[in-house]
């Protein structure tokens, strides 16, 4: 079996040098084959206020130059474990959502057609749908946490169906999800109406919001999700607007009182040993960043889904 290609080595070429892969690592058309791929989706056309997450991918990978090869959290050196490579960027029409849609879930079918595992940097969270099409064309209706301010199940904007308001209510609808293990993570700030919670709750979802994720602990909420997704086939759809605005100000839609940085990562790491077959991290806005504090949580938090899928390899890998 040959060994991974991992990283460059920082004590070598330094980290502000050279191609700004994610973490460094190489290119998947340098290794032919990898169990992880880092992809990015540069599409914001979805968004309902302020734009911006196209430059995303982009402001993640070039944050990822001072990540290091050993996560101590989980005692694992997630590079050498598994083939971890940069599958660039799907390049999706920005005047068209129905098209970027299909040409999203084309992509994301086609890369991980041999078992590779995505983990997908937007862009906005109108990819998380496509993404959830591939996903469960292999896997079948899959487990879902959903970690985000927002519900993202309201029905349509200005009579649109597909934008970054509504796919998991989408993907309930086309029986992408196992409803029985669905769960949103984070959410608060107002709603348009009761009626948003009580159509959320009829689509199967349960909540978790940042209110309880402070009142009862790290620990508590990830016994309590974990006990909802079981050993289901597990996607992780994370906005990064789910931490608060002092932790994440590069974003469309900020909302005061949400999680913090540790808290996020502290919840993702007690998700250890699940079934991860898919995760995206979406609706980082460089723009309205500054000193790349959110491009850098998102850099972290895809290192840490990352390192979740090596402690627990594909099947068969």
């Amino acid at each position: 079996m040959t060994e991974p290609r991992g990283p460059v080595d920082s004590s070598r070429v330094p980290r502000f040098a050279g191609p700004a892969t994610f973490a460094r690592l190489p290119r998947l058309d340098e290794v032919g084959h990898a169990d992880v791929a880092v992809v990015g989706v540069p599409f914001d056309s979805g968004v309902s206020y302020r734009p911006g997450a196209r430059f995303g991918p982009s402001a993640v990978r070039e944050a990822s130059r001072l990540l290091r090869p050993y996560h101590p959290g989980l005692d694992i050196s997630p590079f050498a474990a598994q083939q971890v490579a940069d599958g660039g960027d799907v390049a999706c029409n920005p005047f068209a959502i129905d098209e970027a849609v299909t040409t999203i879930e084309e992509a994301a079918s086609g890369l991980g057609a041999d078992g590779t595992r995505l983990v997908t940097i937007g862009g906005d969270h109108t990819i998380a749908l496509p993404l959830l099409r591939a996903a469960a064309r292999r896997h079948g209706p899959v487990a879902l946490l959903h970690f985000d301010a927002h519900l993202d199940t309201w029905d349509t904007y200005f009579g649109a169906e597909y934008t970054h308001g509504t796919p998991f209510r989408r993907a309930v609808e086309e029986g992408l999800l196992d409803t029985e293990a669905v769960s949103h993570v984070g959410t608060r700030g107002p709603l348009y109406g009761k009626s948003d919670l009580d159509e959320d709750k009829r689509l199967g979802f349960g909540i978790v919001t940042s209110a309880d994720v402070m009142r009862r602990g790290v620990d508590e909420v990830v016994d309590a999700l974990r006990q909802r997704i079981g050993d289901r086939p597990l996607y992780v759809s994370i906005d990064i607007d789910v931490l608060d605005p002092a932790h994440a100000p590069g974003t469309g839609t900020p909302e005061a009182g949400g999680l913090t940085s540790r808290e996020l990562l502290e919840i993702l790491r007690g998700l250890a040993g699940a079934n991860l077959i898919g995760a995206d991290v979406v609706e980082v806005a460089p723009a309205y960043d500054h000193a790349e504090i959110t491009a850098v949580a998102a850099s972290h938090v895809a290192y840490d889904l990352v390192t979740l899928m090596a402690a627990r390899p594909r099947e068969g890998a």
